[in-house]
């Protein structure tokens, strides 16, 4: 991958640099050799706000999971509310399966709004993205397979 590539793959949010994994600790500390300044520039520490979710781009996914998670979550209770009203008040009797179904239906669409309500939100901080968020659904689930395929060859 070239840079350019790269740069374009990166998170808007992402640090320049690869973060190093922290040296493992040894059972005897004692006589260990001064590290020279190559080495102790290749041990990158990031602050909290290098390595955070920019406020912008959290905004905008709380916003999207509120809508895509809340709505059919909603909608689940009130048919849980509607169909026990409508057994109490009047003669009409729905079949206990057809609630159920319709309530697991409606609780799974609000666990899958979680994960779309993230993945379908711009992560770029200047960029609002669309209503629906089809695109940025795209590149952010792209972002995400890629990342687990380089994760996957490093442990391999």
């Amino acid at each position: 991958m070239s840079a350019e590539e790269s740069e374009r793959s990166r998170l808007p949010f992402e640090p320049n640099k690869k973060r190093q994994k922290p040296a493992k600790t040894q059972s005897k500390p004692a006589a260990q050799p001064q590290e020279s300044g190559k080495q102790a520039d290749k041990k990158l520490t990031y602050t909290k706000q290098e390595m955070a979710i920019p406020q912008v781009v959290s905004q905008r996914m709380i916003r999207r999971v509120a809508g895509f998670c809340g709505v059919p979550t909603a909608l689940g209770i009130s048919v849980l509310v509607v169909s026990y009203l409508l057994a109490i008040y009047s003669d009409i009797q729905l079949a206990p399966i057809a609630v159920l179904l319709v309530n697991m239906g409606l609780f799974g669409l609000g666990v899958l709004g979680i994960t779309y309500g993230v993945l379908s939100a711009s992560w770029d901080e200047e960029r609002v993205g669309s209503l629906l968020g089809l695109g940025e659904f795209n590149t952010n689930w792209g972002r995400m397979v890629t990342v687990w395929r380089e994760t996957r060859q490093k442990n391999s």
